[in-house]
C-alpha cells in the first residue's frame, strides 16, 4: 500500500487527522471508546504473518465474538460452541457499592467528552470508567482499546523517549478489507501496559496495525520473539472485524434466553398412560 502523502501528510485510506502521521497514530489509539458501541469480530491469539495470506484461513483457535459496551461479551468457537457469555449486564448496584469508592461514580466513556483534534480524533481522554471485557489474557481487552500505546494525553514536550512507545514509519494497509495504519513500535521506560503479563508491545520491536474506523488494534507481531521467522511462532494476535454498531439484544449475552413463549408454536403435553 502507498505510504503517507508528503504533500498533505495523509493518504486516501487514512483517517483524517493531524498531518504528522505519528500524532495521527497516537490520537487514533486513544479514540476507540468514542468510535463504536458494539463490535462483531473474529479473534486469533496468533501473530500477524509475514506472508500475504490471512491466518483466518485456518479455523484452529478461532474465536467469534459479539461485544456491546459496557461489559457485554459473547464468545463462540468456529463450530458455534458458546465458550463464554456475560450474565450480569443488568445487575443493580446496592447502596454500599455505589458509595464505596469514588471510582464507582465515574461515567462510561461515551457519556463524557474528550478533547478532539481538528479532524475528529481524540487528543486528550477525560477521566471515565474505562475497561473492556477480557478473554484468555489481557491482550484481548487491550487490543479493543489500545490507549496503552499512546497514553491518555500527549506528552508535554516531544523529547526522545518521552512517549510510551517509539514509532517507526506509519503506512496505510488493507486489513481484512478495512483500512488500517501499520507501524513498528518499541517501548520506552514510560510504557505501562494494561496487563503487564500480556502487553501489546513487547521489548524490542513489535509490528502493529490499528483499524482506521474503530481504533482497535487488529494485528500485532513481536518481531524479536524466538522463532519469529516462522509464521506459526511468535507472540501476537489477529482480529477480523465483521460488523460495527450493529443492534444486539440482551438475550445474546445471557446464559438462558428470557424470551416469552411464542404462542404461535404448538406446545405438546405429555399425558402419562394409565
Amino acid at each position: 500500500m502507498a505510504g503517507w502523502d508528503s504533500r498533505n501528510g495523509r493518504g486516501p485510506l487514512a483517517p483524517r487527522g493531524p498531518a504528522n502521521p505519528a500524532a495521527a497514530f497516537r490520537h487514533l489509539c486513544r479514540s476507540s471508546p468514542w468510535k463504536w458501541q458494539s463490535l462483531r469480530f473474529e479473534y486469533l491469539d496468533r501473530p500477524l504473518t509475514r506472508s500475504a495470506g490471512s491466518p483466518m484461513a485456518s479455523p484452529e483457535g478461532l474465536v467469534r465474538a459479539w461485544l456491546r459496551r459496557p461489559g457485554a461479551l459473547r464468545l463462540e468457537t468456529a463450530d458455534g460452541l458458546v465458550i463464554a457469555s456475560t450474565t450480569g449486564i443488568n445487575d443493580s448496584r446496592g447502596g454500599f457499592y455505589v458509595s464505596s469508592t469514588r471510582k464507582t461514580w465515574l461515567l462510561p466513556p461515551h457519556l463524557v467528552t474528550p478533547v478532539y483534534d481538528d479532524d475528529g480524533l481524540v487528543r486528550r481522554r477525560p477521566e471515565a470508567a474505562y475497561g473492556e471485557p477480557s478473554f484468555g489474557n489481557g491482550r484481548f481487552a487491550a487490543a479493543l482499546d489500545p490507549v496503552e500505546l499512546a497514553g491518555n494525553s500527549p506528552v508535554p514536550l516531544e523529547f526522545p523517549n518521552a512517549n510510551a512507545v517509539e514509532l517507526g514509519p506509519v503506512t496505510e494497509v488493507d486489513h481484512e478489507g478495512r483500512a488500517a495504519l501499520e507501524t513498528t513500535v518499541s517501548p520506552n521506560p514510560s510504557y505501562r501496559p494494561a496487563d503487564p503479563a500480556a502487553p501489546l508491545c513487547r521489548p524490542g520491536h513489535t509490528l502493529l496495525r490499528i483499524d482506521a474506523g474503530t481504533g482497535v488494534c487488529v494485528a500485532s507481531r513481536w518481531l524479536d520473539a524466538p522463532g519469529a521467522g516462522d509464521d506459526a511462532a511468535g507472540y501476537g494476535h489477529w482480529i477480523r472485524i465483521l460488523g460495527v454498531d450493529e443492534y444486539m439484544l440482551d438475550d445474546l449475552f445471557l446464559a438462558e434466553s428470557m424470551n416469552l413463549t411464542d404462542v404461535r408454536r404448538h406446545i405438546s403435553w405429555d399425558v402419562p398412560a394409565e
